[in-house]
């Protein structure tokens, strides 16, 4: 009997061996599929915080230390991930959806003062007067000078139908200006469409918002409404700073054939590995619709999928409109033309942290069609033009903590380096080049700025896709105009040459560059 419970008692004690072992293992494996916790480095975040808590100059509140810490780590990615709060998810908001309560003002802020870039048209800034170079000195009874520039747009958004006083100084007004206005609901539109000439239509997306999608649809069926024929197709994404994903996956299929590849992403997470084509599934349910919405592009035109297009792109376009250039290009459906784009080839996703809290995270690069990744080198036009306008733009190769293309994943940080320097000396340069052609004078900062209006008559780059779609010469570059009273630097011999054998003229009446060939998407 002793012996038996003696055995019992050892296979007892082995089963339970067995057992606390397995835990312990599973306990070892679950640890290891975790990342691992760096506490020497938590340790010193730790240590910091106390010195500045104990020996900072001013007391400083802990949820202060505690964000600009978050945002320390978060900045430190990339130019484009953010550490965001209530406000600036409620700005994100109004970003995408393109609709706030407010008065239509653009501004930025100039040497502590609320400037005036442009009023948005049809708006209660528009109609009152307000003008682009404007200086906004009052909000009702506060007077903006040393407020920040989002304390002054909050003051001036609010709920449609109260009222808000304006006091503006203006150039070569001797007096302020007093404007009582009343806000509204502003609709900021992403499309502007129109008839440039007779079977050519002309559109512009500003940004990719969550009706951009729909709204072309309805701008390309007016076109065609107004002229049955159309001969060719204009799409302007010039300083496009980008918006939704699914919208550019939208405008995409517009003028895609059926399942054409758009652009395909990678990252770490199962989620950021995407192939993103020319399907409703595609752009309906990443915009959050469903399998069973109206697909919004069924109601196209045919003759939308063959009209010769030429896509125009600057500097300023970036991220999503820079999918729309590569999946178009890539698929030889449109003849991109115009400067080099920003270079933004990387997709944020936003994680809601708590209820007032989230992250904007980069999360997966993007790939065109043939594969080709924009990160930091933008898409290549297929004809430049160049209008004189992208000579001081910043890129996302100028960008301080900007991701490298993957396929140089492995240069050193000093090439990189060398690469950013050389595009600031050549923005610096010409910069230094255009304030010796032009003096100094006193009136040079009170001057409002020239905006440039896209798709005018005066739209350099416009008018050569026109050229291209009518087959004509595309010229290169922008001519400079010579202001009035400025001497006419050609010799004499020169002139004399000039007589004898007169430059060709384009069509436009400006003498021609080597023209590009015309081809046809």
């Amino acid at each position: 009997m002793r012996n038996f419970l003696k055995k019992a008692g050892l296979i007892g004690l082995g089963i339970a061996l067995g057992i606390l072992l397995s835990v312990h293992f599973s306990a070892i494996a679950e640890q290891e599929s975790k990342p691992a916790i760096p506490y020497e480095d938590l340790q010193l975040l730790a240590s910091v915080f106390g010195k500045i808590k104990s020996s900072y100059v001013d007391q400083v509140p802990d949820d202060k230390l505690i964000r600009e810490a978050i945002n320390g780590m978060v900045h430190g990615l990339d130019p484009h991930s953010d550490f965001l709060d209530g406000r600036e998810i409620e700005d994100l908001k109004v970003t995408t959806q393109g609709k706030f309560g407010g008065l239509g003002i653009e501004v930025s802020g100039e040497n502590d003062i609320v400037k005036v870039v442009s009023p948005i048209e049809d708006t209660p800034a528009f109609r009152a007067g307000i003008k682009a170079g404007d200086l906004i000195v009052k909000i009702d009874d506060t007077v903006t000078r040393g407020l920040t520039l989002s304390k002054a747009v909050d003051m001036m958004r609010g709920k449609p139908g109260t009222s808000i006083t304006l006091t503006i100084v203006r150039k070569d007004e001797t007096m302020p200006l007093v404007f009582k206005l009343m806000r509204e609901e502003i609709n900021i539109k992403s499309i502007r469409s129109k008839m440039v000439e007779p079977g050519y239509g002309y559109i512009r997306i500003r940004s990719f918002q969550e009706r951009t999608g729909e709204d072309l649809v309805q701008a390309i069926k007016a076109m065609y409404k107004e002229e049955k024929d159309l001969k060719g197709l204009v799409l302007d994404l010039r300083s496009n700073p980008g918006g939704l994903l699914s919208q550019a996956v939208s405008v995409s299929a517009a003028f895609l054939p059926k399942d054409a590849m758009v652009v395909y992403t990678e990252g770490r997470i199962a989620e950021a590995h995407m192939e993103l084509k020319a399907r409703p599934r595609d752009y309906l349910t990443m915009a959050g619709k469903g399998l069973l919405a109206k697909d919004y592009l069924s109601d196209l035109p045919a003759m939308i999928k063959t009209v010769p297009i030429v896509l125009l792109i600057d500097g300023g376009s970036a991220s999503a409109s820079e999918i729309v250039a590569g999946a178009l290009q890539d698929n030889q459906r449109a003849v991109v033309m115009g400067a080099q784009s920003f270079g933004k080839g990387s997709v944020q996703t936003i994680m809601q942290i708590d209820a007032t809290h989230a992250l904007k995270l980069t999360t997966a690069r993007y790939f065109t069609p043939s594969g080709r990744s924009i990160q930091a080198k933008g898409i290549e036009p297929d004809i430049a033009v160049d209008d004189g306008r992208d000579v001081l733009r910043i890129r996302e190769a100028n960008l301080e903590h900007h991701m490298i293309t993957p396929e140089n994943e492995k240069v050193d940080d000093k090439v990189n380096d060398k690469v950013n320097d050389k595009a600031n000396d050549k923005a610096k340069g010409a910069a230094e080049e255009a304030n010796a052609k032009t003096p100094p004078s006193d009136n040079d900062q009170k001057a409002p700025p020239v905006r440039f209006e896209f798709g005018s008559p005066e739209d350099f780059q416009l008018q050569q896709a026109l050229n291209q779609l009518k087959g004509l010469p595309v010229i290169a570059a922008k001519k400079e105009e010579k202001k009035e009273g400025e001497a006419d630097d050609k010799s004499a011999d020169d002139k004399a040459a000039d007589k004898k054998a007169p430059s060709e003229k384009a069509p436009n009446g400006t003498p021609d560059a080597p023209p590009s060939a015309p081809s046809k998407p």
